[in-house]
């Protein structure tokens, strides 16, 4: 079952609404639905990666879509072993509220935050790094410019290191790949 029919057929986020941290419906790159809250199967994740002997480092990011009179977004949590490869977490909704470019960027960081908060004190007790990257261009010639004082600001004012393109790439390729 795909995670959109999983979804769908045991109405958990009607619409793809954005709901609270510990209701958000979390699947991999495959498409395995994450069954336990988020918080729990990052840690197992730490641990079992710990064991396998894997140094890990932790980047969030959001993409979005505007598709019509939907924005989708996505949220990835990347898990980078050291010199082994990573995968990730992926986390859908979509909303039919209308944002300015400033706007949808800078929902895009919050969602990002939102989850980097929450998991910060559980990266911080096994040691593990973790970025926040922000789908901003850094050259003022695109139009994601506008937001980036503020999205660097947000971010580094939460205390969160902080990247943006073109080394954000958990947002700008991660994300992307999958909103």
């Amino acid at each position: 079952m795909t995670f959109t029919q999983y979804a769908i057929a045991n109405s958990i986020v009607p619409n793809f609404k954005h709901v609270n941290f510990q209701l958000m419906l979390w699947r991999t790159f495959n498409g395995t639905i994450i069954k336990e809250p988020v918080l729990q199967a990052v840690e197992a994740t730490i641990k079992r990666e710990t064991v396998a002997g894997n140094k890990l480092k932790v980047c969030i990011g959001t993409d979005s879509q505007v598709r019509g009179k939907e924005t989708e977004f996505a949220t990835v949590i990347v898990f980078l072993r050291e010199k082994r490869g990573g995968f990730m977490y992926i986390c859908n909704d979509k909303t039919l509220q209308q944002f300015s470019i400033k706007e949808r960027m800078l929902v895009e960081v919050a969602k990002s935050i939102e989850i980097a908060y929450q998991l910060c004190d559980l990266f911080t007790a096994y040691d593990v790094d973790m970025e926040v990257h922000a789908d901003i261009n850094t050259n003022p010639q695109f139009k994601s410019n506008e937001a980036l004082r503020d999205a660097m600001g947000y971010i580094l004012g939460m205390g969160f290191a902080f990247k943006a393109k073109p080394d954000a790439f958990a947002s700008s390729c991660c994300a992307d790949k999958v909103v």
